[in-house]
């Protein structure tokens, strides 16, 4: 069974308080959206404390064209993705550091801009990795992106098990804003999203583990992706001359309340569990409501979301990097062998990407 071994993680150097950030939307907004006041009500909500942005707020008050903001996502992604990935392969979690050469594959994970040569190519100008590691883009699938990139990691070292593949996650959410968007959508996700990378260390099973691990760690058991039919318009951007704007629907914690359940059963059931076997939950915090849809749809006390809530607070959802976040932290933790756990994140689509695990 292939296993994740480390994670690594970066943020950008402008940390900025939930209240600075709503006294900027309250500006931004109040002469042109009717019931500001009630709609701002969503930034205390939330319980978002502080979150990380490649620009000072000032910047996001100037106009910016299309390629302006993608010219600078390319250039900032880079260099957060470096930060992750050396944090990474540097990891406390490992008894040695783990050289550029060593890794077979790069599975590279964005949503929030769009490079062509991909990131990945970017980064291996910069990196010392060999010139034949696999280069493995994957853009579009939003908050699902980090669990995705982890199924498949998973799936390229069930097929080469003496493999070692990085998975990164990199999203500068901050970039998509779009001050002339007037809709709910916009300013609630001017009170949740943010930036950050995220990188993870997956190996096969011919790996000597023994050689290079410090703790227990996660062994993926199984995974499982499903796509809801005829939801489209759930979650996602619409693409126009000025950039990405934000599709988001206020029905998202109701669905999650509804239709995560069974999905999560049909991964167990597979796997002769039930959802009483799980004792970890690591959840890619799309929001407080979402996480208490969570608790409410698989029967959860908040402490299974603990971690993932104490993310939010302090990074907001960076999506598809944020589940990784939280991944880091249960690395962190002393947990018991043989204890399961389930990651867990939803995207567009409407999807959810799911991955059972098991601590060695």
């Amino acid at each position: 069974m292939p296993r994740i071994v480390s994670v690594g993680t970066g943020v950008p150097e402008h940390a900025i308080s939930q209240v600075e950030t709503m006294e900027f939307a309250k500006q931004l907004f109040s002469g042109s959206v009717k019931d500001i006041e009630r709609i701002l009500n969503v930034f205390h909500n939330g319980e978002i404390e502080k979150r990380h942005f490649v620009k000072p707020l000032e910047w996001y008050r100037q106009n910016h064209s299309f390629s302006n903001k993608n010219d600078e996502f390319i250039h900032l992604a880079i260099s957060l993705s470096i930060e992750s990935i050396k944090n990474c392969l540097e990891s406390s979690n490992l008894l040695r550091q783990i050289s550029y050469e060593e890794i077979d594959a790069i599975i590279m994970i964005n949503t929030t801009g769009m490079a062509t040569p991909s990131l990945d190519a970017r980064i291996m100008n910069k990196l010392p990795f060999s010139q034949n590691t696999k280069r493995i883009p994957v853009w579009g699938l939003g908050c699902a992106g980090g669990a995705a990139g982890l199924t498949r990691a998973y799936e390229y070292c069930r097929a080469f098990p003496d493999a070692k593949v990085i998975v990164v996650a990199v999203e500068l959410c901050s970039l998509t804003f779009q001050k002339h968007d007037l809709s709910k959508s916009n300013i609630i996700g001017t009170s949740l999203f943010a930036d950050g990378a995220a990188a993870a260390l997956v190996v096969g099973d011919e790996v000597n583990r023994h050689e290079i691990l410090a703790n227990r760690i996660p062994a993926i058991i199984d995974t499982q992706s499903t796509l809801m039919k005829d939801s489209l318009d759930i979650m996602g951007w619409n693409i126009r001359d000025n950039g990405l704007y934000v599709v988001f629907s206020k029905d998202i914690p109701s669905i999650v309340k509804e239709w995560l359940k069974p999905e999560v059963e049909q991964l167990l059931i597979h796997n002769q569990l039930t959802i009483s076997d799980i004792s970890h939950f690591i959840a890619h915090p799309g929001g407080k409501k979402v996480l208490k849809a969570y608790e409410k749809a698989l029967g959860f006390a908040p402490e299974k979301t603990a971690l993932s809530l104490d993310i939010l607070r302090k990074y907001g959802n960076m999506s598809s990097a944020t589940v990784l976040f939280v991944l880091e932290r249960f690395l962190q933790q002393e947990i018991n062998h043989g204890d399961y756990g389930i990651i867990a994140a939803l995207g567009p689509g409407f999807s959810s990407e799911l991955l059972l695990v098991r601590w060695e």
